[in-house]
This record gives structure tokens, C-alpha cells and sequence, in this order.
């Protein structure tokens, strides 16, 4: 490896607009996200399918498809 290239590797801390923190690897010693594990929809459970569900009804309608 060529020296002096390479930037700096540091232990950031990553925190969340819900206010979890964590710890990970980066060249950032500071990063800010607005969603994480601990409160994106789709890892906590809390996701709606009812959306999606109400597009395939009324495409079939639309088609007439049963």
C-alpha cells in the first residue's frame, strides 16, 4: 500500500433522529441519519400493506381480472 493516501479510520458514532446511537467504523467521526433499525417501519414491524393491497384491487377491476 502506498503511504499517506489513505484517509484517517475512525470509530464514529451514528445517531438517529429518534434519538438511538450506535457505534460503527468510518472515516467520519460523527454521522446523523433520520431513520435506523430501531425505527424504520419495515424492521419494527409497524409497515402497512393495506396501501399495496388497495392498487392490486383496483387493478384487477380495471383489467377484470378475478
Amino acid at each position: 500500500m502506498k503511504q499517506g493516501i489513505h484517509p484517517e479510520y475512525h470509530i464514529a458514532t451514528v445517531t438517529c433522529s429518534c434519538g438511538n446511537t450506535f457505534q460503527v467504523g468510518s472515516v467520519k467521526k460523527d454521522i446523523r441519519v433520520e431513520v435506523c433499525n430501531e425505527c424504520h417501519p419495515f424492521y419494527t414491524g409497524r409497515q402497512k400493506f393495506a396501501a399495496a393491497a388497495g392498487r392490486v384491487d383496483r387493478f384487477n377491476k380495471k383489467y377484470g381480472l378475478k
